[in-house]
Parts: structure tokens; C-alpha cells; sequence
């Protein structure tokens, strides 16, 4: 049986790599996933519940409905702030997990981007792409997405939210934010958009040859 092509594309928030991932599926003809949207999702249908609750709250991600992932509250930041708080429960990423291996391994493959994409839910990714920039960075590109809607809005606040993220994502017991060992680095901080398009571009030719 034919392997499944699977471009896992793994970093913090805000580093540009759902942009990337979702630029590299229509190069290639793939489905994609960011599977960040599926935690923002559990997030958001965990606003107001007791988080310690873990069963609770997996619960609440065993019942995700596909649709809910187009709802453009889950862009927001508090979707975000929420979503780091519910990936850290193991319950949840357990109740996630099958979702994202299954549509990793469909017929022709997928490219998925998230944190644990290229250590956990597929490992076997023939490309790894592991895309970063510096804290400051990455809180300057979403102040100015999120400020466009809010305002008042402070970069302070933002590179706040980025720092706890970073933290949360990275210290968790269960599935942390890391580099897979044989993931490409790229590192985005002084790269305007075009050219971290073209960087990706090349890395995953470099790595597949097509």
C-alpha cells in the first residue's frame, strides 16, 4: 500500500505556519488541517466550566462538530488563550488524537499543522517542518491581525499572551511544543511573507525532491 504523503508543519503561536501549511496543501493537492482550531474549538465550548474537570472537558471534545471549526470567534484571542489551557489536558489531547491520526493517514495524505504534529500524531511524516520566530516577533504580527478589531488592544498585552502560550505549549507533561528530530528549522522572524512562503517551499523540496 502507498504511504501517504503527510507534511506535518509544527511551532508556536503565531509564527506563520497555518499560513504555510495551508499554502503547501494547495501546492501539492492535499487536505489540510490546523488542528490548533480543534483545541480553540474545545476552548471555546469550555467557557465557563471547571477546566480541573478533565473528564468534563473531554467530553466536550468527543462531541466537536466539524462545522464548529469555521466559527470566527474560535480567531479570536481569547479562543487562543483558551485553547493553550484545554491542550494541556491529557484527556483532551487523547480525545483529539484519533480525528487528527485518521486524517493524516487518508489515501494520498494531508499536511496538518500544530504543535505535536511531527512527535506525536505522525511521526512517520516523510516532511517535518518546525517554523519559529522570535517571541516579540510573533506578538507584533498578531497584535496588528487582532488590533484591527480591537483597537485598544495593547503589543504588551499580546507578547504577554505569546509568553504564557510559549510556556504552557512547551512545559506540558503531555505532548509539548518541540522540534521533531528530523524536522526542518524555519526560522521566520526577519522573513516578510513571501519569502517564508518561498523557504518553506524549498525545504519541503529539499526533503521530497518534487
Amino acid at each position: 500500500m502507498k504511504t501517504p504523503f503527510i507534511i506535518a508543519v509544527d511551532g508556536p503561536a503565531a509564527s506563520g505556519k497555518g499560513t504555510l501549511a495551508a499554502i503547501l496543501a494547495d501546492d501539492y493537492g492535499l487536505p489540510c488541517l490546523d488542528t490548533g482550531l480543534l483545541y480553540r474549538a474545545v476552548g471555546h465550548l469550555a467557557r465557563g466550566a471547571d477546566l480541573d474537570d478533565h473528564a468534563g472537558v473531554a467530553a466536550l471534545a468527543q462531541g466537536i462538530d466539524a462545522g464548529l471549526l469555521a466559527d470566527e470567534a474560535l480567531r479570536g484571542r481569547m479562543a487562543g488563550e483558551m485553547a493553550s489551557r484545554v491542550a494541556a489536558i491529557p484527556e483532551v489531547r487523547a480525545a483529539l488524537k484519533s480525528f487528527q491520526v485518521a486524517f493524516a493517514n487518508q489515501p494520498g495524505g494531508a499536511v496538518l499543522d500544530g504543535r505535536d504534529i511531527g512527535t506525536v500524531i505522525a511521526p512517520h511524516a516523510p516532511v517535518k517542518l518546525f517554523v519559529t520566530a522570535e517571541p516579540e516577533t510573533r506578538a507584533r504580527r498578531r497584535w496588528l491581525q487582532l488590533s484591527a478589531h480591537d483597537p485598544e488592544l495593547a503589543y504588551e498585552t499580546v507578547l504577554n499572551d505569546i509568553r504564557v502560550r510559549d510556556a504552557r505549549d512547551s512545559g506540558r507533561a503531555d505532548a509539548p511544543l518541540e522540534k521533531a528530530a528530523d524536522a526542518l528549522l524555519l526560522d521566520t522572524t526577519d522573513l516578510d511573507i513571501e519569502a517564508s512562503i518561498a523557504a518553506a517551499r524549498s525545504l519541503v523540496k529539499s526533503r521530497c525532491g518534487a
